[in-house]
C-alpha cells in the first residue's frame, strides 16, 4: 500500500513491529523525503541500515521514536546526529548497544533537542546527562528511568542548563538524591521521583489507615 506514496510525512511502524524488516522499510524510506515524523519502535526485525537510510533520505525529520529497538547502535546513531540536525524528539528507551559516545555525538549536533529518552540503559553516565544539557538548552523533557550510573553532578548540569526543562524522570535512579532534585522543584519541573517526606506520609498512610495532618511548609 506505502510502496508508491511519495508524499508522506508521518509513517507509524507499530502495528507492524512483528515483521516488518529492512526489505520492506527501505524501499518506502527512500522515496519519501519529507518524511518528519517515524516510529519505529519495537521493530525488532530491522537493523542499522534503516536508521541510516531515515538519516540520509529524511532531512526534514523532527521526531524518531526507536524505543526497544536494540539493533540502533553508534554508527548508526552518529549517523542521523550527522544529517538529521533539526531533530526535536528522539525515544531512544532500552537501546542497550548506545554508551556515552553516542549521545554526546547526538548532543553535539542535534541542538533542537526538547525531548529525549535515555530510559533503561545502564551504560548512560553523567557524562551523557552532562553532554545534553550543555548542547541542548531547548530541552523540555528527559527521562532517564532505571539509568543506574546517573549521579546528582549531571542533574545539577541539568539544573543549570536547561532553563525550559518542564519533565525529568528518575525513577530507579538510585544515585539521584533530593539534594540535586530540590532546586528543579522549586523551578516546578514535574518530577517522577517523590520527595522523600511525601514518600513517608504515603507508608504512613498505608500503616495507619488514613493521613496524619503534618505541616510541610515548616
Amino acid at each position: 500500500m506505502l510502496k508508491d506514496n511519495k508524499v508522506l510525512q508521518s509513517l507509524s511502524l507499530q502495528n507492524c513491529s512483528d515483521w516488518v524488516t529492512d526489505k520492506e522499510l527501505l524501499p518506502v524510506i527512500g522515496q519519501n523525503l519529507h518524511l518528519q515524523r517515524v516510529n519505529m519502535a519495537g521493530c525488532a526485525w530491522l537493523t542499522r541500515h534503516s536508521l541510516v537510510a531515515v538519516s540520509l533520505s529524511c532531512l526534514h525529520l523532527q521526531h524518531l521514536g526507536l524505543a526497544h529497538c536494540e539493533w540502533v547502535d553508534s554508527l548508526s546513531l552518529r549517523s542521523l546526529a550527522d544529517h538529521c540536525r533539526g531533530l526535536q524528539s528522539i525515544d531512544l528507551t532500552a537501546c542497550r548497544h548506545l554508551k556515552d559516545d553516542a549521545i554526546c555525538y547526538l548532543a553535539k549536533k542535534c541542538l533542537s533537542l526538547r525531548s529525549l529518552s535515555l530510559a533503561v540503559n545502564a551504560n548512560i553516565t553523567d557524562e551523557s546527562v552532562e553532554e545534553v544539557a550543555k548542547n541542548c538548552r531547548s530541552l523540555e523533557q528527559l527521562d532517564l528511568t532505571g539509568c543506574l550510573r546517573v549521579r546528582n553532578h549531571s542533574i545539577r548540569t541539568l539544573a543549570e542548563y536547561c532553563p525550559k526543562l518542564q519533565s525529568l524522570k528518575v525513577n530507579h535512579c538510585h544515585n539521584v538524591t533530593e539534594s540535586s532534585l530540590d532546586p528543579l522543584r522549586k523551578r516546578n519541573v514535574v518530577i517522577d521521583v517523590e520527595p522523600p517526606l511525601q514518600r513517608a506520609l504515603v507508608l504512613l498512610q498505608d500503616v495507619l489507615g488514613f493521613a496524619p495532618f503534618i505541616n510541610l511548609q515548616i
